[in-house]
């Protein structure tokens, strides 16, 4: 699978989050999101492995226990099944990775 960059295909899975797949095979799944300053991405887990890198902005990520403040260049692994949420504090572009892919967020 090959992706060529357009600045079309962006879903809104929470207020002030955009998601947008680029792309996936077997195992894996890349996604970008985009984020506006104050929303939020509640405490939730999910089966998934989830790795991500900010490119721009800065966000407050939980994981477990423990809080980071993550700017641009830092990256997280969050294992699967970890309760995890984010505040973003301000506009924000991330790439993350899923393992095993993420069905919920295959296009189509």
């Amino acid at each position: 699978m090959f992706y060529k960059a357009d600045a079309s295909g962006y879903q809104e899975v929470l207020p002030g989050i955009r998601l947008k797949t680029l792309v996936h095979g077997e195992k894996t799944l890349f996604a970008e999101f985009r984020m506006e300053a104050g929303s939020k991405l509640p405490l939730h887990s999910h089966p998934h492995e989830q790795t991500g890198f900010l490119v721009t902005g800065r966000i407050r990520l939980t994981i477990g226990e423990k809080t980071h403040d993550v700017s641009p260049g830092d990256s997280w692994c969050i294992p699967g099944d970890m309760e995890h949420c984010a505040e973003i504090l301000e506009r924000s572009h991330a790439i993350e990775v899923f393992s095993p892919v993420r069905e919920d967020y295959l296009p189509g």
